[in-house]
Parts: C-alpha cells; sequence; structure tokens
C-alpha cells in the first residue's frame, strides 16, 4: 500500500467520509449532541459578545481595588439602568411604530402594488418591456404575493412564534449567568491553554493567545460600537425627514451593519419601501440620509473604533453571504461575517499554538 504524504492525506479524508456515513446511520447516537450544541450556541454566543463588551470595565474597576464580584454586580445594576431608561424612553416610541407598522400593513401592500402598477404604465418601461424580457407586472405580483403570504404565516403559526418567544425568554434569562462566570475566572481559560504547552514554550503562547484577544475584542467591540452609531445617524436623519417608523428602521439598519457591503444595502431597503409609498421626493431624502450616515462611518468611525481590523478578503466576505444567505436567510447573513471573523482568528492562532507545543525548538 503506498505510503506517500499524498495517499496519508487521502487515506484521512476516507476516514473522515467513513464517520461521516456511519454517523448518518445512527444519527439517534449524535442527535442529543446536535440538540445540544443547537440549545447552547446563541446564549453562549451572545455571552462571549456581552463579555468583550463589558471586560474592559470590570477590569478598569478591578484595577481600583473594587472586587471582581462587586465590579461584576455594578455593570449588571448599570445595565439594568440603561435598559430601564432606554424602556421608558424609546419603548413607547417603538410599541406604537410596531403597532402602526401592524395595522397598515395591508394598506403598504396595496400601496406598493399601486406604485408598481402605475410604474408599468410608464412609457420608458414599457419600452425597456419591449426589448428586453424584463415584466414589472410580474415583479409585482410577486413581491405583493410574498409580502401577503409573510403576513399571514405570521398569523397562523402563533405557536412557532411562542416557541420562539419562549427561547428568547430562555437566552435572556441564561446569558447573565453565563455572563457572570466568564467575566470572573475568564483569565483562567488561557491558562489552561498554556499548561498544554511545554514550560519552554509557555512565554510564546502567552503572546499568541494575547493577540487573538485583541483581535477578537477589537472586532467585536468595534463593530458594535460602529452599528450602534450608524443606528443613531439614520435614527436623527429618519426623524429630520419624517419617514414613518423612523425608529424600527433604524433598528433594522443598525443590526444589517454588521453585514460588510451588503449590510447599508439591506438596511436601507426597508426604509426606501416606505419611502416610495410616501412621495419619490421621500426616496432621495432617504438615500441622501445613508449616503451621509456611511460617509460618516467609512471615513470617520470606522478608523477611529475599529482599531486591529480582521483582514478578509471581498471576494471570501461575497462568497460566505451566498452561502450564508441560502442556508439561513436573514440570519445567516447578519451572522455570518463576524462568525468566520472570529473563526479565523480562533484556527489561526490555534494552527500555531499546535506547532509551537510540536516544536521543539528552545
Amino acid at each position: 500500500m503506498p505510503q506517500s504524504k499524498f495517499f496519508r492525506i487521502g487515506y484521512g479524508f476516507l476516514l473522515i467520509f467513513l464517520i461521516i456515513l456511519v454517523g448518518t446511520k445512527i444519527d439517534f447516537i449524535f442527535r442529543p449532541i446536535v440538540v445540544l450544541v443547537q440549545t447552547l450556541f446563541f446564549p453562549f454566543l451572545l455571552g462571549g459578545v456581552l463579555y468583550y463588551l463589558f471586560r474592559p470595565v470590570v477590569q478598569f474597576l478591578h484595577k481600583r481595588k473594587v472586587p471582581k464580584v462587586l465590579s461584576i454586580l455594578l455593570i449588571y445594576l448599570l445595565a439594568i439602568g440603561l435598559f430601564v431608561l432606554l424602556f421608558y424612553s424609546i419603548g413607547p416610541i417603538l410599541q406604537r411604530q410596531v403597532s402602526n407598522l401592524i395595522e397598515n400593513t395591508p394598506a403598504l401592500i396595496d400601496a406598493i402594488r399601486s406604485k408598481l402598477n402605475d410604474l408599468q404604465q410608464n412609457e420608458w418601461v414599457s419600452r425597456f418591456q419591449e426589448s428586453e424580457q424584463f415584466d414589472v407586472k410580474e415583479i409585482s405580483d410577486k413581491v405583493t404575493a410574498y409580502l401577503s403570504t409573510s403576513v399571514q404565516t405570521i398569523g397562523t403559526n402563533i405557536a412557532n412564534f411562542i416557541g420562539i418567544i419562549t427561547n428568547i425568554i430562555m437566552i435572556f434569562v441564561t446569558v447573565p449567568f453565563i455572563l457572570y462566570y466568564m467575566l470572573k475566572e475568564g483569565e483562567k481559560a488561557p491558562q489552561m491553554v498554556l499548561q498544554t504547552l511545554p514550560e519552554r514554550q509557555r512565554n510564546n503562547g502567552t503572546k499568541i493567545l494575547k493577540d487573538m484577544d485583541i483581535a477578537l475584542s477589537s472586532y467585536i467591540q468595534g463593530q458594535i460600537l460602529v452599528s450602534v452609531c450608524v443606528g443613531t445617524m439614520l435614527y436623527i436623519g429618519y426623524l429630520v425627514i419624517g419617514i414613518d417608523y423612523s425608529l424600527i428602521l433604524a433598528i433594522i439598519a443598525m443590526f444589517t451593519n454588521v453585514i460588510p457591503f451588503l449590510g447599508p444595502i439591506i438596511g436601507v431597503v426597508p426604509a426606501l419601501i416606505v419611502a416610495i409609498v410616501d412621495s419619490p421626493a421621500m426616496v432621495i431624502k432617504v438615500l441622501v440620509v445613508m449616503v451621509i450616515a456611511q460617509q460618516i462611518e467609512g471615513n470617520v468611525i470606522s478608523p477611529q473604533v475599529m482599531g486591529k481590523k480582521l483582514d478578509i478578503h471581498p471576494l471570501t466576505i461575497i462568497s460566505i453571504l451566498l452561502v450564508a444567505g441560502s442556508l439561513g436567510g436573514l440570519l445567516g447573513l447578519i451572522l455570518a461575517v463576524p462568525v468566520y471573523a472570529v473563526l479565523k482568528v480562533i484556527a489561526l492562532h490555534t494552527y500555531r499554538l499546535i506547532n509551537l507545543r510540536k516544536s521543539k525548538e528552545l
């Protein structure tokens, strides 16, 4: 049997595929593991994000002789206070806008259909349809049918909706406990990793873990702060131009802003839909607000906030977004690049740690 490096790699892949094949035949054994990962993924993901946001404050207080447990409790009290403040300041506005949006959804769908029908009657569009395989009526029917189906789905799947709400509540109940132990004992994890290295290599291992930590913290903190700034700027801009549902539209843009390239476009689409129903002038105003916000974010905020960015090739990002969008929809688009960036840092530095452990050099 050949013993070359190429064949050994081939044997390894065949063994992996064989294990996967066997696993699919006895999925009842691995199903609990899948359920366990699905259950713990979001609580630990959210806990990890909050860990990197709150850790600088804990370290700041701890350096000033405040016990770590007390520092964490003070941060929790501060977070609760900010949450209550936000709830009482923007909660009524958000509730009113959500209620208005739900009540006006049928009228909004009819208005969109009417605008698309008017567009179909336009002379220039008619000429374009004659020369190209492009039918505005077909697009109009598909868009309105999709919107109507989405509304009906929300109404007929109350049980699923309740299940989602229950999962969200469970996440918010468990995350504070996960975050508490991360903040309290987070420094122990690198020490456990270093114990697996030869003693002579632990100084280099400490440097690698520190580089990993800096890259992760700068990316997570920077992305969240930039997204909050963009959402705030858009909300102020939407208030100035007087568009309906300004807070909802700004929150959507804030969450989608974590998606590189496509995020700003996805975030402004709902605002453009509302603006189209309003008037052509409102569409121009929304585009102006978006351009101003993105210019400020790209030229002022991001260079100052992001610090040490993760180097991801644009083609890689586009590929990730295409796959994630097909597999996970909007949630996949939102999580794809941040998760990839984090996994990339972990993989690269883990590879360095493995090589360091195998190294026999002093």
